[in-house]
């Protein structure tokens, strides 16, 4: 399946706590560490995301076959962005890592991999794969989050924060909520507008979000987000969408799992 600002979303952001401690090793960042995206002038460090300043959570929604929970929809990743809908991929082959179940169950992240087993899916049943290309693909490229940014390195520590940071996100973005809440729901005979499902879910984010459907079926959300400090344990600021969605204006259908 290699598929393709508002106050309380950043405080509640700002607040969450992470699982075990998995970031007291990385570099510290003053308070006056600009938010990624901020200026072009700045040279990427521990602290500011660059070229990938943008960071985004991607999720699925996937019917055809269905993957993950009927009432929760699934996570794609964490893309780091260069701030203008393009992107950088695939940064490091020597950390292009492909036993992640592994990875994370030594650094004592089994409840991480249970729970990515039944929301982190892949469409053919392939979760190994599915994570080690998100990590390869994405993980990599996102600066502040290298072994040298880490006091007291130890071998792919970095790779358990990105995963427990993405599913942390995910978290606190429930898409299947907030579309139920504005009563988008699935159904094989209802559809909805463009403006609709993109107002329930920048209330959701506090900014606007890219929409993509296939077919004319809503299958993907990607939440934009720029961030101060580094990638793990940084403020996060909803942004509004890089990318124009694909979505029809109306007549958008939500089918059931």
């Amino acid at each position: 399946m290699f598929q393709s600002q508002s106050a309380k979303g950043m405080f509640a952001l700002a607040a969450m706590s992470l699982i075990s401690g998995t970031t007291a090793s990385l570099e510290t960042c003053a308070s006056s560490t600009a938010f990624s995206c901020a200026s072009s002038s700045t040279s990427p460090t521990c602290c500011f995301n660059y070229p990938g300043g943008a960071l985004l959570q991607t999720q699925f929604w996937d019917t055809s076959p269905s993957t993950g929970p009927s009432n929760s929809w699934t996570i794609h990743g964490l893309w780091p962005d260069n701030c203008d809908g393009t992107y950088q991929a695939s940064c490091d082959s020597k950390r292009a890592y492909t036993n992640i179940t592994a990875i994370l169950q030594d650094q004592d992240l089994g409840d991480l991999v249970d729970y990515m087993d039944d929301y982190w899916v892949d469409i053919n049943g392939a979760n190994e794969d599915f994570w080690s290309h998100e990590w390869s693909k994405h993980g990599t490229c996102i600066n502040t989050i290298e072994p040298s940014c880490y006091s007291g390195y130890k071998a792919q520590e970095e790779v358990g924060d990105f995963f427990q940071r993405t599913v942390d996100l995910f978290k606190t973005l429930d898409t299947y909520k907030a579309l139920s809440a504005a009563g988008i729901t699935p159904s094989t005979s209802k559809t909805y507008t463009l403006s609709a499902i993109q107002k329930a879910l920048t209330t959701l984010h506090g900014a606007s979000v890219y929409l993509g459907c296939s077919s004319g079926k809503l299958n993907e959300v990607w939440y934009f987000y720029n961030v101060k400090g580094n990638a793990i344990d940084g403020t996060y600021k909803a942004v509004d969408t890089l990318t124009t969605s694909s979505c029809p204006t109306t007549g958008i259908k939500y089918v059931p799992k």
